[in-house]
């Protein structure tokens, strides 16, 4: 295996490495993915050093909790810390984030995860009240007290709702959005989870693709992946889809995103050096389709830091095409 820069993740207390490994794909949301093929992905991360794995109860309704759970088990010399979801199971409203609601929720990811206690379980992107809530918290922490869990953390879709939830003092991470083009949550949420010893997990690093360059105003995507049927958000958040940034534009942006990967380094793995190397992020979760989308992710970890030259570029990129469009929504 290779060795990896690790980070302490939150209150959590434990270390994982600063490129995890994200499996909304293996759920097969973004197409189908053969559970051989899904292993070989596995493999190719830990075996590149990745200690940290990033699932949800309704990827693929259960599935990719499914193959990590059988994946770790034929895999016991695999050091990884899962992060699974909850509370997408249900209808969208408050009244449902309760602790009986929690205890069926989480006796499913323990028997797709086989295992007794839960690593790390995020709330996922539920309604924004519920953050605010002190009886979900109360509920959480009786999760931890009942050993059901180790930790928990939520899952944003704004910086108002990340700053919420870094205040409570239960709170072990925050998983956002972060990317080239969505830079909103560098302005607050990232200096207060520093100060209050809070992990940030970023996701959607590569904005469904995009940074990785290799797509055009012509690219098709299948019926059965999001990246065509929630373009709009007509079936989740529009930000989990590109960034909620419009394709034609997003496709532009990112050619000339691409012009700034240094030698040797694909724009993919600029991208999540960039993310990397942004004071507070603990770990990025890009996903992977692929032996060599994973190895790639994974090597990302081993550049050398972007130069502020670079830094400064993708600023401005972000402020001319990016920013007049979507900033103030996010």
């Amino acid at each position: 295996m290779i060795l990896m820069e690790q980070r302490t993740l939150g209150r959590t207390g434990r270390d994982v490495s600063v490129v995890g490994q994200g499996t909304w794909q293996l759920g097969g949301d973004w197409g189908e993915v053969e559970e051989s093929d899904a292993f070989d992905v596995l493999d190719a991360a830990v075996d590149s050093g990745v200690t940290f794995f990033d699932t949800a109860d309704v990827y693929g309704d259960g599935r990719s909790e499914q193959l990590i759970g059988r994946y770790l088990k034929n895999r016991p010399d695999a050091d990884v810390l899962v992060a699974t979801k909850m509370g997408r199971r249900a209808d969208q409203v408050p009244e449902n984030y309760v602790l009986d609601n929690f205890r069926t929720w989480n006796d499913r990811s323990r028997a797709n995860l086989g295992v007794d206690t839960l690593d790390l379980v995020q709330l996922h992107c539920p309604p924004s009240s519920v953050y605010s809530s002190d009886a979900v918290y109360d509920a959480l922490d009786a999760l931890v007290d009942e050993q059901r869990i180790a930790a928990y953390a939520v899952s944003v879709e704004t910086c108002a709702e990340a700053l919420t939830a870094i205040a409570r003092p239960g709170v072990a991470s925050v998983q956002i959005i972060l990317n080239p083009f969505r830079l909103k949550p560098l302005d607050e949420v990232l200096p207060a989870a520093v100060a209050a010893g809070v992990g940030i997990i970023a996701r959607v690093p590569l904005a469904s693709g995009l940074l990785s360059g290799k797509y055009t105003k012509d690219t098709v995507f299948g019926p059965d992946d999001h990246r065509t049927y929630n373009r709009h958000g007509e079936a989740f958040d529009q930000g989990e889809t590109f960034s909620g940034i419009d394709y034609a534009t997003g496709v532009a942006a990112a050619a000339e995103f691409a012009a700034l990967a240094p030698e040797g380094a694909t724009p993919a793995q600029t991208a999540l050096r960039w993310i990397i190397q942004q004071p507070g992020v603990t770990s990025v979760i890009p996903g992977a389709r692929s032996v060599e989308q994973a190895r790639a992710n994974a090597a990302a970890a081993a550049l050398p830091p972007l130069p502020q030259s670079t830094l400064d570029a993708v600023r401005e990129l972000y402020d001319r095409s990016i920013r007049p469009e979507v900033h103030d929504r996010w």
